[in-house]
Formats: structure tokens, C-alpha cells, sequence
């Protein structure tokens, strides 16, 4: 956004030259700060109408967790609220919005998720599940998978190894797909089984390893899937 907010019709045509769909747009997390939330949900709007005019899909958000206090029963359903809100602005622009849980989000574990998608429209407020993310909150991803099947909008693929070698029990990071611990072959055949017809999105946040560099570490989670019979090129 910052680089081609003023000219979006420059980027949609970069990404028309190379065959590449603008899945979506990450734009931030929803605030619980009463204070902030106009403001907050007219820049996440701004971004929305960006996505839409440079052809892209969805808008991905993840939600403030408070500070320094556990989450209130009103916490959930203020941010609810909020995501709904959102989500029928976002819509009157023709782009659909997704919550993305998040460690260190409100949407954290999946007591927090299933708080925060009670209290928002279903029709408003989709599901961008990501596998990592939420068995690092302690849940089974296929399990969420069947769970949001009716708003699951698209995915994250990737993996996370917990805990990390040498550093704490509560250390993780995100690794190559099938470096990790995520039962990743569940999580497909999950998909299959609610008849998903969606984008997977494989994703990373850093290189895991600093000898190896992005292209390596792409190539090691394309050979994983190749392996898996899920892509041929």
C-alpha cells in the first residue's frame, strides 16, 4: 500500500503481465481501543478500496488481544462487533473479509477463535484459517477445517516447529512445510472432505535457517507438496 497506494492501476497491470492473483490484502489488526476505532476501521476500509481497485480478493485482519489483562467476556463481543461492522463496509466495496487468528491475538487458542466468530456475522465475517498459527495455539488444524468449513474463505499453509531446539518449552518458529509439526496430509484430506474449492495460500514468514535463502526454502516446501500429489509442475 505504501509503495503503490497512489497508483493502483500501475500494479494491477504488473500483476496482469505476470499471471499473478492478488489473493489478499494483509491489513493489520482490529482495535479494542473505543478511542481508535473509527479511525481503525476507516484505514482498514482505505486498504479494502485499494485491494478492489488494483483486482485483488480479500481482506485479511487479525484482532488486538488486550494489554497486560486476560480477555473479557466483553472483549469478544466488542470485537465481534467491530469484525461485523467491517465486514459489511468492506462488502459494500465488493471485497469479502477474513479474520486471521494469530498467536498473540485476541483469536489466539481456539476457545478465543470460536469467542470471537460466535460474535460476529457469518455472512460478514469469513474464516482465513492458518495451520500453523492455530496449532501453535493449540488446536488440530484439519479439526478446524471441518469446524469453519461454511466460512472458510482460504488458507495459510505452512508448518512450525515447537518447541525450537536449545531455546525455551514455549519457543516456536515457522519452518518449510514438512519441517515443522503440523499434520499437514490431515489438513488436505480435511479439505477434501468438506469439499473446499478455495486458494491455499503456502506461506513463510522468515528463512528458518540463515544459510539457506528464500528460493531454497520455496523449493523445500514445493518438493513437499510434489510429494504429497498435490502440484505437478
Amino acid at each position: 500500500v505504501r509503495r503503490w497506494g497512489e497508483k493502483p492501476d500501475e500494479l494491477k497491470a504488473l500483476l496482469a503481465a505476470r499471471k499473478l492473483t492478488l489473493v489478499a490484502l494483509s491489513s493489520g489488526s482490529v482495535t479494542l481501543d473505543p478511542a481508535k476505532l473509527d479511525a481503525n476501521l476507516a484505514l482498514h476500509v482505505s486498504n479494502a478500496r485499494f485491494l478492489r481497485q488494483v483486482g485483488g480478493l480479500y481482506l485479511q485482519v487479525t484482532d488486538e488481544r488486550p494489554a497486560g489483562r486476560e480477555p473479557s467476556a466483553d472483549d469478544y463481543r466488542r470485537m465481534g462487533w467491530a469484525l461485523t461492522e467491517l465486514g459489511r463496509r468492506t462488502a459494500d466495496i465488493g471485497v469479502t473479509l477474513a479474520l486471521h487468528p494469530h498467536m498473540g491475538a485476541l483469536s489466539q487458542s481456539p476457545g478465543d477463535i470460536r469467542r470471537v466468530m460466535d460474535a460476529s456475522d457469518s455472512r460478514l465475517v469469513r474464516m482465513e484459517l492458518d495451520v500453523a498459527h492455530y496449532a501453535q495455539g493449540g488446536g488440530d488444524p484439519a479439526e478446524g477445517v471441518r469446524t469453519y468449513a461454511g466460512r472458510l474463505l482460504f488458507l495459510h499453509i505452512k508448518d512450525v516447529e515447537s518447541p525450537v531446539s536449545g531455546r525455551g518449552p514455549e519457543s516456536y518458529r515457522f519452518v518449510e512445510l514438512g519441517r515443522g509439526r503440523v499434520n499437514l496430509p490431515a489438513v488436505f484430506q480435511a479439505l477434501k472432505s468438506v469439499g473446499f474449492d478455495g486458494w491455499a495460500v503456502v506461506e513463510l514468514d522468515e528463512v528458518p535457517d540463515g544459510a539457506r535463502t528464500p528460493k531454497e526454502s520455496a523449493e523445500i516446501s514445493k518438493q513437499y507438496l510434489r510429494g504429497l500429489g498435490l502440484i505437478e509442475f
